[in-house]
């Protein structure tokens, strides 16, 4: 089997920083399509990883396996040390607690208010916070923290496509996840909204040292906010290094995704 290329970032130690997330030789395939073919990654603690991906590369079935929407035919994924596939629901969920998924368009529930929004995750997930959780200080926290506090009694639909955004991020941030995953944040945005998101989770990075997983096509996000990159090709882990190394390589396959 022909090794998948790895293009290192200028690293010559080996790598200490705690893993948060691993996946190792990850296989799902659909009848004869095999999706993902033996996909291994890390995320590092305080890391942003960005994934870039061609459609039908596996980016989407990658996250559901991840978030366990869809099981993997064989392979490993370890999130915080926890060999997920070995745990039970009450442990999983417990574990979810602590992994925040900001879903591609936002994914609002059009029925309730921004506050009712947030209070959903917190009551779902009540005993991470105990008997004494304030849900009203942690809904107003949480939309302060990306500008928003004065839309929490208004309904999705009052909301710019920006702002629907900023909403989501806050209803990932509130239950204070270690681990955020990003799918495509910047989709469906204008360049400048897109710009005023990806400064938002760099701050939100900065703030509350999360590790974050990336999903996106945007060449710009990627090259803003990536401390690493991955390339998914074909199932597989093509390429991996910093956005510089794998901008100015020579490969072809490479070189496709930087092309303006």
């Amino acid at each position: 089997m022909k090794t998948n290329q790895v293009i290192l970032s200028n690293q010559k130690q080996p790598d200490t920083r705690d893993v948060v997330l691993e996946l190792f030789n990850l296989n799902k395939s659909f009848d004869n399509n095999h999706v993902l073919k033996n996909f291994s990654m890390k995320l590092y603690k305080g890391e942003n990883l960005v994934i870039m991906g061609k459609s039908g590369s596996g980016k989407s079935v990658m996250i559901k396996c991840l978030v366990g929407l869809m099981e993997a035919d064989n392979g490993k994924i370890r999130v915080m040390h926890h060999d997920i596939t070995t745990l039970n629901q009450e442990s999983l969920d417990i574990l979810r607690a602590d992994i925040g998924f900001l879903f591609q368009g936002s994914a609002l529930y059009d029925s309730m208010t921004v506050r009712e929004n947030l209070e959903f995750p917190l009551r779902r997930h009540s005993k991470k916070f105990g008997e004494n959780i304030d849900i009203e200080k942690l809904v107003l926290e949480a939309l302060g923290n990306v500008g928003l506090a004065d839309t929490i009694d208004l309904m999705p639909s009052e909301l710019s496509g920006g702002m629907q955004r900023r909403v989501a991020m806050a209803r990932t941030l509130i239950l204070q996840p270690k681990i955020i995953l990003y799918d495509e944040p910047t989709s469906g945005l204008d360049p400048i909204t897109a710009k005023e998101i990806i400064i938002l989770m760099q701050e939100i990075q900065k703030k509350y040292n999360t590790s974050s997983l990336i999903i996106t096509h945007d060449v710009d996000c990627a090259r803003i906010i990536a401390d690493r990159m991955i390339l998914l090709i074909d199932g597989t882990n093509y390429a991996e290094g910093t956005f510089k190394n794998l901008s100015t390589s020579k490969d072809p396959k490479i070189m496709a995704f930087f092309k303006q």
